[in-house]
């Protein structure tokens, strides 16, 4: 644990010694990063949006031979597998559900239940927020899956949460990543992408303690 903070802390640092040790392979474990993340529901904690954005301010960088358009391609098809991926382990979890198990007893029938409806409601959008949500990213198709929310509609909206996902913290990271205050502060930068990721689900929960609640999945 204590290396993967550090990983994230200085990820600008020890991309620059992926891409210098690794070359073209770059974009492969970058790849596995993301899809990693994305796509297997026990592994939320790995580096997204500040993996993005560090990459990106490499790219912008000639002298680290990186191309901004792989990139982009590499992260987009990543995100979008790896979530195509974690709907389909959430599907098949949800079929495996036992009474007796621990899994069954988070995940029971009833829960499904109103998780079904509240993504034949609020689906679409959910799954594209979710794209900006460190943790969130990771379980919102899991439980689309587990909810039989349709694939077709779940499909639709994750190519484009993906797309938007990708192409924002790529831009913010290529145009403004070699800034001397960023690349000064990069550690405070990551912080600050980390915190203002997690603000929506802040405001959320806080505007649910604070007010009734309409609608609730339990």
């Amino acid at each position: 644990m204590p290396q993967l903070i550090d990983f994230i802390m200085h990820i600008d640092q020890h991309l620059i010694s992926i891409v210098n040790q690794f070359d073209s392979m770059t974009y492969l474990i970058l790849f596995a990063l993301v899809f990693i993340e994305t796509g297997v529901v026990i592994l939320p904690f790995l580096p997204g949006d500040s993996l993005l954005f560090a990459a990106s301010a490499l790219a912008a960088n000639q002298a680290f031979n990186l191309n901004f358009a792989w990139l982009l391609i590499t992260f987009f098809v990543a995100a979008v597998l790896g979530d195509s991926l974690n709907y389909e382990i959430g599907k098949h979890a949800g079929l495996l559900i036992s009474k007796n198990s621990l899994f069954g007893r988070l995940l029971n029938q009833e829960k499904l239940d109103k998780a079904e409806a509240f993504f034949n409601r609020h689906g679409g959008k959910t799954i594209v927020i979710a794209r900006f949500m460190p943790f969130i990213r990771t379980f919102a198709p899991f439980v689309s899956g587990g909810s039989n929310m349709n694939y077709r509609k779940f499909a639709f909206y994750n190519v484009i949460g993906g797309f938007l996902w990708v192409i924002i913290c790529c831009l913010t990271g290529y145009f403004f990543g070699n800034l001397p205050v960023v690349q000064d502060n990069f550690t405070f930068v990551i912080f600050g992408i980390i915190g203002i990721s997690l603000l929506p689900a802040i405001v959320t929960y806080l505007k649910n303690k604070l007010s009734p609640r309409q609608e609730e999945i339990e």
